[in-house]
């Protein structure tokens, strides 16, 4: 039972896990995540150790008319609760391995680095972003565009079967055929606590990968050449693009250190020598800082994009683009290029190929006639610019992009929660699939309990729940 006093809530049941009030010791820990740009202030933390806890926790809320927050490690939190109940999936860290039928069931806390392990085994590997520290379920949940997303599509194709408590507090399992299953992909944690999924994984052990890093004189060259490149790219190949400058400070590397450069990442499902003629185009740009393009376990894929693991605050917005024209870059780098006044890291991800297909089950992952996703990303606060500074340049960069903009990843999109919004939130969607989960939101989510996210409000009309997704 845990150890706890009710203070200013009633009835608090009893549970496996902990509970934190503000105040406690190991409350500031318990809130805290990777996004150092927001935090939670819940009026109560429930640290979950199986789903009966989230099960538990969700049912007092219910009746206590309390919203809940849910964290496992907070890479995306952007929408902070103040006051409700957070409950923290961080604990709740079992992989199981099925190799016959290349499966994983994956508990809510558990990372993508941890999944990776347990999975190459088996000689197998999960559909994971770029970054190990990031959490399986939140990432899968938003769509999931993964190291080899040309080849496979999004993670969220490959889910077999979703656990999840609903605001009714009851834990569900939900697979497809089910209305739930479709609408819970790809809406981030609007319908319910998703407790573990079961999800595909490949037969992948090794890939080759790495990075090509362009000093300064070649970043406009490398970008040429890279989009004329990428537009012939095997589907097997996935790569993307980072413009950013890098201080003048002792703690960067000295090849680096001052210097704006363009950074390829490669990702290939195939043999050295294959990708070796792939990406010689690539290397013609001109001379490289750094080429460290190899074949490498699967375990160490994480080394491709070598993204912080450092808790950080920031912000980013991204546009998820039809084309990307000379016009449309030339907007991009002088919003958001080495000039700006705000220091942005710019990520431009190749999507096509399997990203522009349906899975066998409808799922709410939509605008997959995108060619390119591009993201910018600001730290603010002691170590950036203001959070009000880095919103305007954000905004300034979705302006000039707008002629190629299709809408944009939910997934993608940290900070600036105090401006959440139904626009926000519906530009992530086509309209039909918008309002199919608003109609399933009022079925199973009619108080909007779970509303600290890219929120998705209850339909107020007369829309059909029933059926498949649009």
């Amino acid at each position: 039972m845990a150890k706890m006093t009710h203070r200013t809530l009633p009835d608090l049941p009893s549970f496996t896990g902990s509970a934190f009030f503000p105040g406690d010791a190991g409350y500031a820990e318990e809130v805290s995540g990777f996004q150092a740009a927001y935090t939670h202030r819940p009026a109560l933390v429930i640290a979950a150790a199986d789903a009966e806890d989230v099960r538990t926790a969700v049912a007092y809320a219910a009746r206590q008319g309390m919203p809940v927050a849910v964290q496992a490690t907070g890479h995306g939190l952007s929408v902070a609760a103040e006051g409700g109940i957070l409950i923290s999936t961080r604990r709740m860290t079992t992989v199981r391995i099925d190799a016959e039928r290349r499966t994983a069931h994956v508990a809510a806390g558990v990372r993508a680095g941890a999944l990776i392990e347990a999975a190459a085994a088996h000689g197998l590997a999960p559909l994971t972003g770029s970054s190990p520290s990031v959490g399986v379920i939140g990432y899968t949940l938003g769509g999931g565009v993964g190291l080899l997303a040309r080849q496979f599509g999004y993670a969220a194709d490959h889910v077999r079967a979703v656990e999840m408590v609903t605001a009714d507090g009851r834990l569900r399992r939900v697979e497809p055929g089910d209305a739930l299953f479709g609408a819970v992909l790809g809406s981030g944690g609007n319908l319910g606590v998703v407790t573990a999924l079961e999800v595909e994984l490949v037969p992948v052990r090794t890939v080759y990968g790495g990075r090509l890093v362009f000093d300064t004189p070649l970043v406009e060259k490398a970008l040429e050449t890279w989009l004329r490149w990428a537009a012939e790219a095997p589907e097997e190949l996935t790569s993307s693009v980072t413009l950013l400058g890098y201080p003048d400070i002792p703690q960067v590397p000295s090849l680096l250190r001052g210097r704006y450069v363009a950074s390829v990442r490669i990702a290939y499902n195939g043999p050295a020598d294959e990708g070796e003629r792939l990406v010689a185009p690539l290397r013609e740009a001109g001379e490289r800082l750094e080429d460290d393009l190899r074949t490498m376990p699967y375990t160490e894929s994480g080394s491709i994009h070598s993204d912080p693991d450092d808790p950080h605050p920031y912000a980013a917005t991204n546009a998820l683009l039809g084309e990307l024209t000379p016009e449309a870059m030339r907007g991009l780098l002088a919003t958001a290029g080495p000039d700006s006044p705000v220091p942005c890291v710019v990520d431009i991800r190749h999507l096509g190929g399997a990203l522009h297909k349906e899975g066998p089950t409808r799922i709410a992952v939509d605008h997959r006639e995108a060619e390119f996703l591009v993201r910018v990303i600001s730290t603010h606060g002691p170590v950036g610019s203001g959070p009000d500074e880095v919103r305007d340049r954000h905004a300034l960069v979705r302006e000039r992009l707008a002629p190629w903009t299709l809408g944009h990843s939910l997934n993608f999109l940290y900070g600036y929660g105090e401006y959440a919004d139904e626009a926000q939130t519906r530009a992530g969607y086509r309209a039909a699939t918008y309002d199919r989960l608003a109609a399933l939101k009022a079925v199973h989510d009619p108080q909007n309990l779970f509303r600290f996210n890219r929120n998705i409000r209850p339909a107020t009309g007369s829309v059909d729940p029933a059926g498949d997704l649009p």
